[in-house]
Protein backbone atom coordinates (compact mmCIF):
# COMPACT_ATOMS: atom_id res chain seq x y z
CA UNK A 1 0.00 0.00 0.00
CA UNK A 2 1.21 3.51 -0.89
CA UNK A 3 0.03 6.27 1.45
CA UNK A 4 -0.57 8.51 -1.57
CA UNK A 5 -3.15 6.00 -2.83
CA UNK A 6 -4.90 5.54 0.53
CA UNK A 7 -8.52 4.52 -0.08
CA UNK A 8 -11.21 6.70 1.58
CA UNK A 9 -12.81 3.59 3.12
CA UNK A 10 -9.57 2.90 5.01
CA UNK A 11 -9.65 6.41 6.47
CA UNK A 12 -13.29 5.92 7.52
CA UNK A 13 -12.44 2.61 9.23
CA UNK A 14 -9.65 4.30 11.14
CA UNK A 15 -11.99 7.04 12.31
CA UNK A 16 -14.61 4.45 13.39
CA UNK A 17 -11.96 2.59 15.38
CA UNK A 18 -10.84 5.81 17.04
CA UNK A 19 -14.41 6.70 18.03
CA UNK A 20 -15.00 3.19 19.37
CA UNK A 21 -11.90 3.35 21.61
CA UNK A 22 -12.82 6.81 22.93
CA UNK A 23 -16.37 5.62 23.71
CA UNK A 24 -15.05 2.73 25.80
CA UNK A 25 -12.29 4.52 27.72
CA UNK A 26 -13.25 7.80 29.35
CA UNK A 27 -10.58 10.48 29.09
CA UNK A 28 -8.43 8.41 26.75
CA UNK A 29 -6.40 9.91 23.91
CA UNK A 30 -6.36 8.02 20.64
CA UNK A 31 -4.39 8.74 17.48
CA UNK A 32 -4.07 6.75 14.28
CA UNK A 33 -1.06 6.69 11.97
CA UNK A 34 -1.13 5.03 8.56
CA UNK A 35 1.93 3.05 7.49
CA UNK A 36 2.57 2.14 3.86
CA UNK A 37 4.98 -0.22 2.14
CA UNK A 38 7.78 2.37 2.02
CA UNK A 39 7.46 3.15 5.74
CA UNK A 40 7.50 -0.56 6.59
CA UNK A 41 10.60 -1.10 4.46
CA UNK A 42 12.40 1.85 6.03
CA UNK A 43 11.49 0.56 9.49
CA UNK A 44 12.87 -2.88 8.64
CA UNK A 45 16.14 -1.27 7.57
CA UNK A 46 16.51 0.83 10.69
CA UNK A 47 19.67 -0.17 12.49
CA UNK A 48 18.95 -2.21 15.57
CA UNK A 49 19.99 -0.61 18.84
CA UNK A 50 22.96 -2.36 20.41
CA UNK A 51 25.77 -1.60 22.82
CA UNK A 52 29.41 -2.70 22.58
CA UNK A 53 32.30 -2.25 24.99
CA UNK A 54 35.88 -1.48 24.02
CA UNK A 55 38.80 -1.84 26.41
CA UNK A 56 41.54 0.73 25.80
CA UNK A 57 45.04 1.65 26.98
CA UNK A 58 45.00 5.43 26.65
CA UNK A 59 42.26 7.99 26.09
CA UNK A 60 42.64 11.48 24.67
CA UNK A 61 39.55 13.70 24.46
CA UNK A 62 39.87 15.73 21.26
CA UNK A 63 36.93 18.17 21.50
CA UNK A 64 34.16 18.24 24.06
CA UNK A 65 32.93 15.28 26.06
CA UNK A 66 31.69 13.26 23.11
CA UNK A 67 34.77 13.05 20.88
CA UNK A 68 37.46 10.55 21.77
CA UNK A 69 40.79 9.31 20.52
CA UNK A 70 41.85 6.05 22.13
CA UNK A 71 44.59 3.48 21.82
CA UNK A 72 43.31 -0.07 22.14
CA UNK A 73 45.33 -3.30 22.18
CA UNK A 74 44.91 -5.31 19.00
CA UNK A 75 43.48 -8.22 21.01
CA UNK A 76 40.98 -5.97 22.81
CA UNK A 77 39.92 -4.45 19.48
CA UNK A 78 39.50 -8.00 18.12
CA UNK A 79 37.12 -8.79 21.00
CA UNK A 80 35.22 -5.56 20.27
CA UNK A 81 34.56 -6.38 16.59
CA UNK A 82 33.71 -10.08 17.06
CA UNK A 83 30.67 -11.79 18.55
CA UNK A 84 30.52 -14.57 21.14
CA UNK A 85 31.23 -17.15 18.42
CA UNK A 86 34.32 -15.35 17.20
CA UNK A 87 32.68 -14.12 13.99
CA UNK A 88 33.23 -10.62 12.67
CA UNK A 89 30.27 -8.35 13.46
CA UNK A 90 29.43 -7.44 9.85
CA UNK A 91 26.57 -5.17 10.84
CA UNK A 92 29.00 -2.58 12.26
CA UNK A 93 30.26 -1.96 8.70
CA UNK A 94 26.85 -1.24 7.15
CA UNK A 95 27.77 2.42 6.54
CA UNK A 96 30.78 1.47 4.41
CA UNK A 97 30.38 1.75 0.64
CA UNK A 98 32.55 -1.30 -0.06
CA UNK A 99 33.45 -4.54 1.67
CA UNK A 100 36.85 -6.14 2.29
CA UNK A 101 39.00 -5.84 -0.85
CA UNK A 102 41.16 -8.92 -0.28
CA UNK A 103 44.81 -9.07 -1.29
CA UNK A 104 45.15 -5.51 -2.60
CA UNK A 105 48.41 -3.66 -1.95
CA UNK A 106 47.13 -1.70 1.04
CA UNK A 107 45.91 -4.81 2.83
CA UNK A 108 49.17 -6.62 2.08
CA UNK A 109 51.05 -3.76 3.75
CA UNK A 110 48.77 -3.88 6.80
CA UNK A 111 49.29 -7.63 7.10
CA UNK A 112 53.07 -7.26 6.77
CA UNK A 113 53.11 -4.67 9.55
CA UNK A 114 51.20 -7.15 11.74
CA UNK A 115 53.54 -10.02 10.91
CA UNK A 116 56.69 -7.93 11.41
CA UNK A 117 57.14 -7.89 15.17
CA UNK A 118 59.73 -5.10 15.35
CA UNK A 119 60.02 -2.27 17.85
CA UNK A 120 57.49 -0.06 16.03
CA UNK A 121 53.96 -0.25 17.36
CA UNK A 122 51.19 -1.04 14.89
CA UNK A 123 49.49 2.32 15.33
CA UNK A 124 52.67 4.11 14.21
CA UNK A 125 52.28 2.45 10.81
CA UNK A 126 48.52 2.61 10.31
CA UNK A 127 45.99 5.45 9.96
CA UNK A 128 43.67 3.71 12.39
CA UNK A 129 39.90 3.44 12.57
CA UNK A 130 37.02 5.93 12.71
CA UNK A 131 33.88 4.95 14.63
CA UNK A 132 30.49 6.64 14.76
CA UNK A 133 28.31 6.05 17.83
CA UNK A 134 25.07 7.52 19.12
CA UNK A 135 26.26 7.55 22.75
CA UNK A 136 29.46 6.94 24.70
CA UNK A 137 30.44 6.60 28.35
CA UNK A 138 33.72 5.73 30.05
CA UNK A 139 34.24 3.72 33.22
CA UNK A 140 37.86 3.02 34.06
CA UNK A 141 39.58 1.72 30.92
CA UNK A 142 36.40 0.66 29.15
CA UNK A 143 34.35 2.83 26.79
CA UNK A 144 30.75 1.77 26.18
CA UNK A 145 29.33 2.70 22.76
CA UNK A 146 25.80 2.57 21.41
CA UNK A 147 24.96 1.87 17.75
CA UNK A 148 28.53 1.48 16.54
CA UNK A 149 29.36 2.01 12.88
CA UNK A 150 32.96 1.73 11.64
CA UNK A 151 32.95 4.28 8.81
CA UNK A 152 36.66 4.21 8.03
CA UNK A 153 38.90 1.26 8.74
CA UNK A 154 37.08 -1.77 7.38
CA UNK A 155 40.22 -2.95 5.56
CA UNK A 156 42.34 -2.47 8.70
CA UNK A 157 39.77 -4.18 10.93
CA UNK A 158 39.31 -7.20 8.68
CA UNK A 159 43.06 -7.64 8.25
CA UNK A 160 43.54 -7.51 12.03
CA UNK A 161 40.71 -10.01 12.42
CA UNK A 162 42.21 -12.41 9.85
CA UNK A 163 45.67 -12.14 11.41
CA UNK A 164 44.62 -12.69 15.03
CA UNK A 165 42.19 -15.48 14.13
CA UNK A 166 45.08 -17.49 12.67
CA UNK A 167 47.66 -16.57 15.31
CA UNK A 168 45.94 -17.04 18.66
CA UNK A 169 49.07 -18.62 20.09
CA UNK A 170 50.69 -15.16 19.98
CA UNK A 171 47.93 -13.39 21.88
CA UNK A 172 49.67 -13.57 25.27
CA UNK A 173 52.60 -11.47 24.04
CA UNK A 174 50.60 -9.20 21.73
CA UNK A 175 50.83 -5.71 23.20
CA UNK A 176 50.59 -3.57 20.07
CA UNK A 177 47.73 -1.12 19.69
CA UNK A 178 45.46 0.44 17.07
CA UNK A 179 44.45 4.12 17.02
CA UNK A 180 40.69 4.69 17.14
CA UNK A 181 38.79 7.94 16.61
CA UNK A 182 35.29 7.94 18.08
CA UNK A 183 32.71 10.52 17.03
CA UNK A 184 29.45 10.63 18.95
CA UNK A 185 26.40 12.12 17.24
CA UNK A 186 22.70 11.35 16.95
CA UNK A 187 22.10 13.78 14.10
CA UNK A 188 21.42 11.86 10.82
CA UNK A 189 22.68 14.73 8.66
CA UNK A 190 25.97 14.93 10.57
CA UNK A 191 26.41 11.16 10.34
CA UNK A 192 25.85 11.26 6.56
CA UNK A 193 28.36 14.09 6.13
CA UNK A 194 30.99 12.20 8.13
CA UNK A 195 30.40 8.98 6.19
CA UNK A 196 30.68 10.81 2.86
CA UNK A 197 33.78 12.73 3.94
CA UNK A 198 35.64 9.65 5.19
CA UNK A 199 34.85 7.73 2.00
CA UNK A 200 35.83 10.63 -0.27
CA UNK A 201 39.30 10.73 1.25
CA UNK A 202 40.19 7.37 -0.30
CA UNK A 203 40.18 6.22 -3.91
CA UNK A 204 36.70 4.77 -4.41
CA UNK A 205 34.85 4.43 -7.73
CA UNK A 206 31.93 6.81 -8.23
CA UNK A 207 29.49 3.90 -8.36
CA UNK A 208 30.47 2.78 -4.87
CA UNK A 209 29.73 6.21 -3.43
CA UNK A 210 26.09 5.67 -4.46
CA UNK A 211 25.89 2.45 -2.46
CA UNK A 212 24.05 3.95 0.51
CA UNK A 213 21.25 5.49 -1.59
CA UNK A 214 17.79 4.19 -0.76
CA UNK A 215 17.10 2.97 -4.30
CA UNK A 216 20.31 0.91 -4.24
CA UNK A 217 19.13 -0.84 -1.08
CA UNK A 218 15.71 -1.40 -2.69
CA UNK A 219 17.29 -3.01 -5.74
CA UNK A 220 19.53 -5.23 -3.62
CA UNK A 221 16.63 -6.51 -1.50
CA UNK A 222 14.45 -7.09 -4.55
CA UNK A 223 17.05 -8.97 -6.61
CA UNK A 224 17.85 -11.29 -3.69
CA UNK A 225 14.39 -12.80 -4.13
CA UNK A 226 15.45 -14.03 -7.57
CA UNK A 227 18.89 -15.33 -6.65
CA UNK A 228 20.85 -12.29 -7.90
CA UNK A 229 23.38 -10.69 -5.56
CA UNK A 230 23.56 -6.96 -6.17
CA UNK A 231 27.06 -5.88 -5.18
CA UNK A 232 25.96 -2.55 -3.74
CA UNK A 233 28.95 -2.70 -1.38
CA UNK A 234 31.84 -3.89 -3.51
CA UNK A 235 33.04 -7.43 -2.69
CA UNK A 236 30.38 -8.02 -0.03
CA UNK A 237 28.84 -11.09 -1.70
CA UNK A 238 32.17 -12.34 -3.01
CA UNK A 239 33.44 -12.40 0.58
CA UNK A 240 30.30 -14.35 1.54
CA UNK A 241 31.19 -16.98 -1.07
CA UNK A 242 28.30 -16.35 -3.47
CA UNK A 243 28.68 -17.55 -7.11
CA UNK A 244 30.49 -14.91 -9.17
CA UNK A 245 28.15 -15.37 -12.13
CA UNK A 246 25.20 -14.35 -9.92
CA UNK A 247 26.86 -11.19 -8.56
CA UNK A 248 25.81 -7.94 -10.25
CA UNK A 249 27.81 -4.72 -9.87
CA UNK A 250 26.30 -1.23 -9.89
CA UNK A 251 28.11 -0.28 -13.16
CA UNK A 252 26.94 -3.48 -14.87
CA UNK A 253 23.31 -2.81 -13.95
CA UNK A 254 23.72 0.80 -15.13
CA UNK A 255 25.09 -0.44 -18.48
CA UNK A 256 22.19 -2.86 -18.87
CA UNK A 257 19.53 -0.23 -18.14
CA UNK A 258 21.28 2.33 -20.35
CA UNK A 259 21.26 -0.16 -23.24
CA UNK A 260 17.80 -1.67 -22.92
CA UNK A 261 15.60 1.02 -21.36
CA UNK A 262 17.31 4.16 -22.65
CA UNK A 263 18.50 2.56 -25.92
CA UNK A 264 22.04 3.94 -25.53
CA UNK A 265 24.31 0.89 -25.93
CA UNK A 266 27.02 3.18 -27.32
CA UNK A 267 27.26 4.99 -23.98
CA UNK A 268 27.13 1.69 -22.10
CA UNK A 269 30.07 0.45 -24.17
CA UNK A 270 32.07 3.69 -24.27
CA UNK A 271 32.01 4.98 -20.70
CA UNK A 272 30.96 2.39 -18.12
CA UNK A 273 32.84 3.98 -15.17
CA UNK A 274 31.24 7.40 -15.70
CA UNK A 275 27.68 6.36 -16.60
CA UNK A 276 26.41 7.42 -13.19
CA UNK A 277 29.09 9.92 -12.24
CA UNK A 278 26.80 12.88 -12.90
CA UNK A 279 23.49 13.26 -11.09
CA UNK A 280 21.50 13.67 -14.31
CA UNK A 281 22.78 10.38 -15.74
CA UNK A 282 22.33 8.64 -12.41
CA UNK A 283 18.69 9.72 -12.12
CA UNK A 284 17.99 8.58 -15.68
CA UNK A 285 19.23 5.09 -14.86
CA UNK A 286 18.08 4.77 -11.25
CA UNK A 287 14.64 6.34 -11.17
CA UNK A 288 12.60 5.55 -8.06
CA UNK A 289 9.41 5.85 -10.08
CA UNK A 290 10.42 3.13 -12.53
CA UNK A 291 9.56 0.14 -10.37
CA UNK A 292 12.01 -2.65 -9.55
CA UNK A 293 10.93 -5.23 -12.13
CA UNK A 294 12.74 -3.32 -14.87
CA UNK A 295 16.13 -3.89 -13.19
CA UNK A 296 15.52 -7.62 -12.97
CA UNK A 297 14.49 -7.78 -16.65
CA UNK A 298 17.59 -5.85 -17.80
CA UNK A 299 19.91 -8.12 -15.81
CA UNK A 300 18.31 -11.33 -17.04
CA UNK A 301 18.34 -10.20 -20.68
CA UNK A 302 22.02 -9.23 -20.56
CA UNK A 303 23.07 -12.35 -18.65
CA UNK A 304 21.14 -14.51 -21.14
CA UNK A 305 22.96 -12.76 -23.99
CA UNK A 306 26.34 -13.28 -22.34
CA UNK A 307 25.69 -17.03 -21.97
CA UNK A 308 24.67 -17.17 -25.63
CA UNK A 309 27.74 -15.26 -26.84
CA UNK A 310 30.08 -17.58 -24.91
CA UNK A 311 28.72 -20.48 -26.94
CA UNK A 312 28.92 -18.79 -30.37
CA UNK A 313 31.49 -19.43 -33.08
CA UNK A 314 34.89 -17.83 -32.41
CA UNK A 315 34.79 -16.22 -35.84
CA UNK A 316 32.30 -13.74 -34.36
CA UNK A 317 34.55 -12.83 -31.43
CA UNK A 318 35.12 -9.29 -32.77
CA UNK A 319 31.41 -8.62 -32.33
CA UNK A 320 31.26 -9.49 -28.63
CA UNK A 321 31.69 -5.78 -27.92
CA UNK A 322 28.21 -5.26 -29.41
CA UNK A 323 26.52 -7.29 -26.64
CA UNK A 324 24.78 -4.19 -25.28
CA UNK A 325 23.54 -3.38 -28.78
CA UNK A 326 22.19 -6.92 -28.93
CA UNK A 327 20.37 -6.33 -25.64
CA UNK A 328 18.65 -3.30 -27.14
CA UNK A 329 17.90 -5.10 -30.41
CA UNK A 330 16.39 -8.17 -28.73
CA UNK A 331 14.24 -5.96 -26.49
CA UNK A 332 12.89 -4.03 -29.49
CA UNK A 333 12.10 -7.28 -31.30
CA UNK A 334 10.37 -8.85 -28.29
CA UNK A 335 8.29 -5.72 -27.67
CA UNK A 336 7.64 -5.36 -31.40
CA UNK A 337 8.10 -1.61 -31.28
CA UNK A 338 11.00 0.82 -31.45
CA UNK A 339 9.60 3.33 -28.98
CA UNK A 340 8.70 1.77 -25.67
CA UNK A 341 8.41 2.72 -22.02
CA UNK A 342 9.98 1.49 -18.80
CA UNK A 343 6.72 -0.32 -18.05
CA UNK A 344 6.93 -2.12 -21.39
CA UNK A 345 10.38 -3.43 -20.47
CA UNK A 346 9.18 -4.45 -17.00
CA UNK A 347 6.37 -6.45 -18.66
CA UNK A 348 9.04 -8.77 -20.14
CA UNK A 349 9.62 -10.23 -16.67
CA UNK A 350 9.82 -14.01 -16.90
CA UNK A 351 9.96 -14.10 -20.72
CA UNK A 352 12.20 -16.86 -22.05
CA UNK A 353 14.58 -15.87 -24.85
CA UNK A 354 15.38 -18.83 -27.09
CA UNK A 355 18.72 -19.48 -28.79
CA UNK A 356 16.96 -19.12 -32.15
CA UNK A 357 15.85 -15.56 -31.32
CA UNK A 358 19.32 -14.63 -30.11
CA UNK A 359 21.00 -16.23 -33.11
CA UNK A 360 18.72 -14.42 -35.58
CA UNK A 361 19.28 -11.03 -33.97
CA UNK A 362 23.01 -11.53 -33.47
CA UNK A 363 23.52 -12.39 -37.15
CA UNK A 364 21.40 -9.38 -38.12
CA UNK A 365 23.55 -7.17 -35.89
CA UNK A 366 26.80 -8.60 -37.31
CA UNK A 367 25.66 -8.02 -40.88
CA UNK A 368 24.46 -4.52 -40.08
CA UNK A 369 27.68 -3.43 -38.33
CA UNK A 370 29.85 -5.05 -41.03
CA UNK A 371 28.04 -3.07 -43.73
CA UNK A 372 28.27 0.07 -41.63
CA UNK A 373 32.04 -0.43 -41.40
CA UNK A 374 32.24 -0.91 -45.19
CA UNK A 375 30.33 2.31 -45.82
CA UNK A 376 31.84 4.53 -43.13
CA UNK A 377 35.18 2.98 -42.23
CA UNK A 378 36.65 2.90 -38.72
CA UNK A 379 37.30 0.05 -36.32
CA UNK A 380 34.54 -2.05 -34.81
CA UNK A 381 35.61 -0.73 -31.41
CA UNK A 382 35.02 2.87 -32.51
CA UNK A 383 31.72 1.93 -34.16
CA UNK A 384 30.53 0.20 -30.95
CA UNK A 385 31.13 3.44 -29.04
CA UNK A 386 29.50 5.77 -31.61
CA UNK A 387 25.93 7.05 -31.65
CA UNK A 388 25.38 7.20 -35.42
CA UNK A 389 25.30 3.41 -36.01
CA UNK A 390 22.83 3.03 -33.13
CA UNK A 391 20.49 5.58 -34.69
CA UNK A 392 20.78 3.88 -38.08
CA UNK A 393 20.21 0.46 -36.49
CA UNK A 394 17.02 1.70 -34.82
CA UNK A 395 15.93 3.36 -38.07
CA UNK A 396 16.41 0.12 -39.96
CA UNK A 397 13.97 -1.64 -37.66
CA UNK A 398 11.11 0.52 -38.87
CA UNK A 399 11.19 -1.28 -42.20
CA UNK A 400 11.47 -4.82 -43.52
CA UNK A 401 14.35 -6.31 -41.54
CA UNK A 402 15.68 -8.09 -44.64
CA UNK A 403 16.69 -4.75 -46.19
CA UNK A 404 18.51 -1.90 -44.59
CA UNK A 405 21.01 0.79 -45.52
CA UNK A 406 23.59 1.31 -42.75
Amino acid sequence: MDLIELHPKVIVKAQDLKEYVLSRFTGAECTFEFVGARQLLDAARTEKTYTLQLRFLENYISRGEDDYIVLSKLTDYYDFVTDEKGNLRRYIFESNVRDYQGEVEVNKDIRKSLENEDTLDFWYLNNGVTILASRASIAGKIITLDDVQIVNGLQTTTTIYNYLSKNKSKWRNENRAVLIRIIVTQDPESRDRIIKATNNQIAIPTASLRALDRIQRDIEDYLLQFGWYYDRRKNYYKNLGKPLERIISIPYLAQSVMSIVLKEPDNARARPPSLIKHDNDYKRVFNENSGLDVYLVCIEIMKRIERFIKETDEKYSDFVQFRFHLGMLVSIKMLKKVYYSTNDVAALKGVNISNEVLQENFLYLIEFMSKYQENHGGTLDRIAKSRDPVDKLIESLKFDNSTFAP
